[in-house]
């Protein structure tokens, strides 16, 4: 996109939102970068220039507008929506692994050498590893300096940062403004103490029955709730622990976060957005299902439909077969029951635990899993192999090798696999031919009825497929597609 500067330009000047996080516009006469949608009068075009990120735009020396605020815009669909490895590295640096392992342990993670992961991403980028792991962390700092009281030197620490001069110094450079000004500027609003408020923002439109409705409706006890018309669950984080609350607003998602450790801010952040798929680009998905006639009435009806993630892809899998063959309740009911027997408890005000991990699920007694002899063979297989190592389900891994372990385990089908593919992975052209309610709903849309002629149809979706399925899901009486009153 950023290379395309006609394209570029008229996004500037018609401030279409749709492009925000796409690209970032720098002007070189006041050395500020904005979004597409700075509300901000455009510069003359030959005083524009257009980089892929913000990280590429500081290290060209630019700073943040205060208009426009362009850290804060929603991120490219490009990072969740591909499998390649520029792709996983974005999502392994937005999920901290620079900051917790370094550039060589991202490098381990892509399987490449250190050089080949800097030589990628500059090229695609336009900015390195290092240089993208400290953009995220001074929009942290922006973060903690405008909505909470601390002292400058925790938030240097919480943001990632090895001393309070390396954040002094980059705060000025990405925002020109002092730690100490960018807090006189927006004083934090009242709140709960302890409790962190953020705006997420998304890409209009958004249709948040499906996405929020899905989230309460399939919510495990003592783990996520739905009140007061937020969902909130809690987070197992690499420093700790916390509790999210995620509400639906017109422009955004209202956000209220609990931390045990600070540090995990961008990466609680990160997770809850993959979990509402907030990056993604709806203009572009409903346009290309829109192309198919019989189609296009149901998305015509509802646009804007997101694929609800996980912030935890160990825990989606371990869902997944517990739900096999099994009512929605039923499946609640048993993941509440291991909740109970092997979940770390917390204090919270209605929340009891964290999910249990792999590890104490393998240990687990084989009498708290009330359910078939199969589905106890599959479940076992897979926390072993999740525990283990030798299954790989994180926001790194390789969507078709981790589609070809999960099969390899026994008790797994296409069922099962593609929707652990599309939910934990991520991966936008997953697809259930074979699921009772996407034959029905096609059945009812004119739509080819059998799973082999269903899959045929479905090539003029690709790569959206798996919004297909929400679009598909909301045509039957599914209560995982409405809100709860």
């Amino acid at each position: 996109m950023h290379e395309d500067a006609e394209r570029c330009v008229r996004a500037v000047r018609s401030k279409d939102a749709r492009f925000d996080g796409w690209f970032f516009t720098a002007v070189l006469t006041t050395r500020i970068y904005c979004r597409p949608s700075c509300p901000v009068p455009p510069a003359k075009v030959g005083n524009m220039r257009f980089y892929p990120s913000a990280a590429a735009a500081q290290q060209a020396g630019f700073r943040a507008c205060k208009r426009c605020r362009p850290d804060a815009s929603p991120g490219s669909p490009l990072w969740n929506h591909r499998a390649d490895s520029v792709a996983k590295a974005m999502r392994l640096i937005a999920d901290g692994v620079v900051d917790r392992e370094g550039v060589p342990g991202l490098a381990v993670r892509l399987g490449y050498s250190v050089r080949q992961v800097e030589r990628l991403l500059l090229a695609e980028l336009g900015a390195g590893p290092l240089a993208l792991a400290r953009a995220q962390r001074a929009q942290t700092a922006r973060l903690l300096i405008e909505t909470t009281a601390l002292p400058m030197a925790e938030v240097a620490l919480a943001a990632g940062f090895a001393s309070v001069r390396a954040f002094n110094e980059t705060v000025r450079e990405v925002f020109g403004l002092s730690p100490t000004d960018l807090r006189t500027r927006r004083r934090p609003a009242p709140d709960t103490p302890g409790v962190l408020s953020l705006r997420l923002p998304f890409r209009v439109p958004l249709r948040p029955d499906n996405l929020f409705g899905h989230l309460a409706a399939t919510g495990v006890p003592g783990v996520e709730e739905w009140r007061d018309g937020a969902f909130r669950r809690t987070l197992r984080l690499p420093h700790g622990h916390g509790v999210v609350s995620l509400t639906p607003q017109e422009d955004h998602v209202a956000c209220r976060l609990s931390l045990s450790d600070l540090r995990d801010l961008s990466i609680a952040i990160a997770r809850c957005r993959r979990m509402l798929d907030l990056d993604a680009d709806p203009v572009a998905v409903d346009e290309q299902l829109r192309s198919d006639p019989l189609l296009r009435p149901v998305v015509d009806v509802g646009p804007g439909r997101r694929v609800p993630g996980t912030v935890d892809a160990a825990e989606f899998a371990v869902r997944a077969v517990l739900g096999q063959q099994v009512s929605t309740a039923a499946a609640r009911t048993h993941a509440g029951r291991l909740v109970r027997a092997a979940g770390e408890p917390i204090t919270d005000h209605g929340l009891t635990h964290l999910f249990p991990t792999p590890e104490a699920l393998a240990s687990l007694d084989p009498s708290v899993l009330a359910m078939p002899q199969a589905r106890k063979t599959a479940f076992r297989a897979l926390v072993e192999a999740l525990a283990g190592g030798s299954l790989d389900l994180g926001v790194g891994a390789d969507w078709e090798k981790a589609r070809a372990d999960l099969l390899a385990l026994p008790g797994f089908g296409p069922w099962t696999v593609e929707v652990i593919a599309m939910r934990a992975l991520g991966d936008p052209d997953a697809f259930i031919p074979t699921d009772l309610g996407i034959r029905i709903a096609a059945r009812a849309l004119g739509l080819p009825g059998t799973p082999a002629a269903l899959v045929r149809r479905a090539q003029a979706w690709r790569p959206w497929r798996a919004y297909a399925v929400q679009y598909l899901w909301a045509t039957g009486d599914h209560a995982v597609n409405r809100l709860p009153a």
